[in-house]
């Protein structure tokens, strides 16, 4: 398949990853919302999975593939940075690292935890979207974009719930925010599906592209321009 130059393409990158960076950073703080219980990336987080089902559904697997694999690499230098500058020796007139660390310190297993959920949660929702446009014939966006998140947050919650915070947390906190990440995020992507529609109508004229993965290699690690 031939590249294409596309308007819109860049920004919706450029989003992407501002939301997962800024995300993964206000995820250091467990928040209380009524009866809800979660971290506070949670907030911002699931307009990345709307921003990744809106890259699948008009531009396609391959190149939602190659915006992934960008903001992953994003994440991970976010980590190293974040980490180096909690390691180097703070100046001498500076009292700020106590909450530096409390703060931004990056401990391997929450980096694990992310970077883990993120790619196992978003190639999973943009895989199911795909193939769920096939199945519908490009019908009902709604069941997709809806359908695709119950799976993509799903994988996404369970991976970084578990792997950051069970036997660090109290396992009933961990299990509350476990069930209240998962309903907050699937239920943003419920109340914000009209916004989706919107902007996957003005997409696919500017654009002129409605892409259907028919014959699309669905390997996550296929990132060569033809793949």
């Amino acid at each position: 398949m031939a590249d294409r130059t596309y308007r819109y393409i860049d920004l919706v990158m450029a989003a992407f990853v501002a939301v997962l960076l800024i995300s993964n950073i206000a995820s250091t703080k467990i928040v209380a919302l009524g009866p809800l219980s979660f971290d506070g990336g949670t907030l911002l987080f699931p307009l990345a999975y709307i921003f990744g089902d809106v890259l699948t559904e008009v531009y396609g697997y391959r190149r939602s593939r190659r915006v992934i694999w960008t903001g992953f690499f994003w994440l991970v230098v976010t980590a190293l940075v974040l980490a180096i500058v909690d390691w180097l020796p703070s100046a001498g007139d500076w009292s700020g690292q106590e909450a530096f660390h409390a703060i931004l310190g990056q401990t391997p297993r929450i980096v694990a935890a992310s970077l883990l959920a993120y790619f196992a949660g978003e190639f999973s929702n943009s895989f199911v979207l795909a193939k769920m446009k096939l199945a519908t014939q490009g019908r009902w966006l709604w069941t997709r974009t809806i359908g695709s998140t119950l799976v993509g947050e799903g994988v996404d919650t369970v991976v970084f719930v578990l792997v950051a915070f069970l036997g660090v947390l109290p396992t009933e906190l961990v299990w509350a925010v476990l069930i209240s990440n998962y309903i907050f995020k699937v239920g943003v992507e419920v109340v914000f599906t009209p916004v989706t529609y919107a902007v996957v109508a003005f997409l696919k004229r500017a654009e002129h592209e409605d892409y259907y993965d028919r014959d699309t290699n669905f390997n996550p690690f296929a990132l060569s321009s033809d793949a």
